[in-house]
């Protein structure tokens, strides 16, 4: 048998077992002794490198996204608070957050009256982990329809899609008029996730028609990558201080595991959608990957040529879990299989570089063109990242592990 059909198994194991010790051991009891606020409820946005709190909670996508780490934590067996900490975050928004309209406010500034798509759907992606956590109890589904109601009936576009934001009330946010592929990736996200517990209906149907348009009209054929940014009748267009189009590769690797997902939980209603996630993924491994500093960088033009160096740790993640994804299953071209199987395999390397700081738990945010990580505050916002990238690690090593003691592999 060929050394790297034992490697890899041998990788999953050794990844896995890392994985769980930083998430069970470090990150979780962490954040949740440090970066929760227990005097003034919520998650605070950042630790420093010392893990003291930097910044009171204010936006709703910090919260959401801490309510899914410990959601999820629970799951896998993590014995602390998972629980206590979880309710922390979801008491928090629904008191806080939580508009009279049943849409969110992003942040607990009372002149921010935005409407912003991206942080409705992280509402609505943790509502779904905690439901189900809590026993599907039924004022978290009914709280999370009239959200999915309100956002269609406000949101949705005449052509299909969403908008990114319902007005321009605070600066820096989308305009009514911009066009977004991420906020309508996070939103199939979130959707996805309610099928996933078994409360698909109505979701579902929302769902089947983001994967349509993303495979039909956002996808660009050409390239098989999806940009950032459209204009009416969802055409491609340059994002902010670019002259063309803007792809970035942690993007690509996203859309092809929700997109295979999509296929695996909504079945014969997206019969394309493994070929295409597998055009994503592999404009991702091919263009967006730095040889140098084997990382995921932030983005390239249509033709794969790099428009931002630079690297976040998200992007690093979203490429392991479509790697383990894509080995798992067998995904994209034959001949790829050991160029994948070394993709996971690089990316859980380079994810132990920006988890390498003096307080474990904690993380560097970016990496420089040269290979430096910059000082600055671990973001609350990027645990969630970590989360989805080492559950998919512990689940694929599941089955790895059953496969060695069965002396198979």
């Amino acid at each position: 048998m060929p050394a790297d059909s034992l490697r890899y198994p041998h990788f999953l194991q050794q990844a896995a077992a890392r994985s769980r010790h930083w998430l069970f051991d470090h990150a979780l009891p962490l954040w949740w002794a440090r970066g929760a606020d227990h005097a003034g409820g919520g998650f605070h946005e950042k630790l420093d490198a010392r893990g003291q709190p930097v910044g009171r909670p204010t936006r709703v996508r910090v919260q959401s996204r801490q309510v899914f780490v410990y959601a999820r934590a629970g799951a896998l067996g993590w014995n602390g608070p998972w629980q206590q900490a979880m309710r922390h975050g979801l008491d928090f928004m629904r008191h806080r957050h939580q508009r009279a309209d049943g849409f969110f406010r992003s942040t607990l500034d009372t002149a921010d009256q935005q409407v912003d798509l991206y942080d409705q759907a992280f509402v609505l992606f943790a509502l779904a982990h905690a439901w189900q956590a809590e026993g599907q109890p039924a004022d978290l589904l009914a709280i999370a329809r009239r959200l999915m109601a309100q956002i269609a009936a406000h949101l949705r576009l005449p052509d299909g899609g969403y908008r990114a934001s319902l007005d321009t009330g605070v600066t820096g946010l989308p305009s009514p008029a911009e066009r977004q592929s991420n906020p309508l990736m996070h939103l199939l996200e979130a959707l996805l996730a309610w099928v996933a517990v078994g409360a698909g209906e109505g979701f579902e149907t929302q769902a089947v028609s983001l994967c349509r348009l993303a495979m039909d009209q956002l996808i660009d054929p050409a390239t098989g990558a999806l940009p950032e940014h459209f204009g009416e009748g969802w055409q491609p267009q340059a994002g902010a201080g670019h002259t063309h189009p803007v792809f970035e590769p942690g993007h690509q690797f996203e859309w092809a595991w929700l997109l295979v997902q999509a296929q695996h939980l909504l079945g014969s209603a997206l019969p394309a959608a493994h070929p295409l996630a597998a055009r994503l993924e592999h404009f991702g491994r091919r263009h967006g990957i730095d040889a140098v500093r084997d990382v995921a960088i932030f983005s390239t033009n249509a033709a794969g040529e790099a428009l931002d160096r630079r690297a976040r740790l998200w992007a690093q993640t979203e490429r392991l879990r479509t790697a383990l994804l894509f080995a798992e299953r067998g995904l994209g071209d034959p001949a790829d299989r050991a160029a994948i199987e070394a993709s996971a395999m690089s990316a859980f390397q380079t994810l132990e570089r920006f988890l390498a700081v003096p307080t474990t738990g904690l993380w560097n945010e970016w990496m420089d063109e040269d290979g430096r990580f910059p000082p600055g505050d671990a973001p609350a916002s990027s645990f969630y990242h970590l989360m989805t990238g080492f559950d998919s690690l512990l689940a694929a090593a599941a089955p790895a592990s059953a496969h060695a003691m069965n002396g198979t592999d």
